[in-house]
């Protein structure tokens, strides 16, 4: 319990350094995630050590990579997930929360083979598989907008959240 009150003390300290580095280190960021649906329709989340909430898998785009480069190996990395055939673009959005400038290209994934979930680790405290009907209770605003999205057929909003 100590470990999650620090984490949400630090939580805005650290995301504003990263974004004060990466303003200076890239003009834009660049990010992906997946909406992972599986033959049931449930939804696949991450719980990352440093942000709260649960949230759809991905990150940034690194220099010299595509967005479907980045998508694989953040779903390699996060889920254990490779992804089968080409990854379906659902919309492109401004997360204005995270800065000014960051992006997030989001992608709906539902060719995929998981061998096994993969172990908590540094990044990723928890992952699973969750029924649309029973999202987490801490589910990110922006993360339920995108499922709702792909799920409801809602119209996209351009915000993240």
């Amino acid at each position: 319990m100590k470990l999650q009150a620090l984490r949400k003390r630090l939580e805005p300290m650290l995301r504003r350094g990263f974004h004060v580095y990466w303003r200076f280190a890239r003009g834009m960021t660049l990010g992906v995630r997946a909406v992972v649906l599986d033959g049931d329709n449930r939804v696949f989340l991450v719980k990352h050590s440093y942000v709260s909430g649960w949230h759809l898998p991905g990150g940034g785009v690194e220099a010299g990579e595509t967005f479907v480069d980045a998508l694989r190996r953040e779903l390699r990395e996060e889920g254990c997930i490779e992804v089968l055939g080409e990854p379906v673009l659902h919309g492109l959005f401004f997360n204005s929360h995270a800065s000014c400038r960051d992006h997030v290209a989001v992608y709906l994934i539902r060719n995929f083979r998981q061998d096994r979930l993969p172990e908590p680790n540094r990044e990723i405290v928890a992952c699973g598989f969750f029924q649309p009907d029973a999202l987490p209770e801490e589910i990110t605003a922006g993360t339920r907008l995108r499922i709702s999205e792909v799920l409801e057929g809602r119209d996209q909003i351009a915000m993240w959240s």
